[in-house]
């Protein structure tokens, strides 16, 4: 089968991984993210990638060119690309969320197990065109 069908909460909430690429697409990728209490993704901009994100689990803020908005369950965020943002758990669990990017950002099939090995491979994991299919 070509393309991604899965039940995306279950799967949200089942990661215990900091990134993990599901589904690469030309145009599209689609990447689960677990943050640990206190935990951020680091703030960052891609200057030619629009992004969205959705929470499932948690409660914490994210920030779009220095505006604060808080995000909990079931609250989607749209990040157009040149945006400079960020997202912090701010909760006392994990905050579970999925993200897109459009077109994608990472080499399909990264896992980074936790912030610290996404920054240690953060030069070596930029999309090189491969998808999942």
């Amino acid at each position: 089968m070509k393309g991604y069908v899965e039940n995306i909460e279950e799967a949200t909430v089942a990661n215990e991984d900091f990134r993990r690429v599901l589904y690469t697409g030309k145009n599209l990728q689609l990447v689960l993210m677990t943050l640990k209490p206190g935990e951020e993704i680091g703030e960052e901009v891609h200057e030619d990638i629009d992004q969205f994100f959705r929470v499932e689990e948690g409660r914490g803020i994210i920030y779009i060119d220095g505006a604060a908005s808080l995000i909990e369950d079931d609250y989607a965020a749209i990040v157009p690309a040149g945006a400079r943002h960020n997202v912090v758990n701010t909760g006392d669990g994990p905050l579970k969320l999925y993200t897109l990017y459009g077109p994608p950002e990472h080499k399909h099939g990264t896992v980074h197990r936790d912030k610290e090995q996404a920054e240690r491979d953060h030069e070596n994991d930029h999309f090189d065109g491969r998808t999942s299919e």
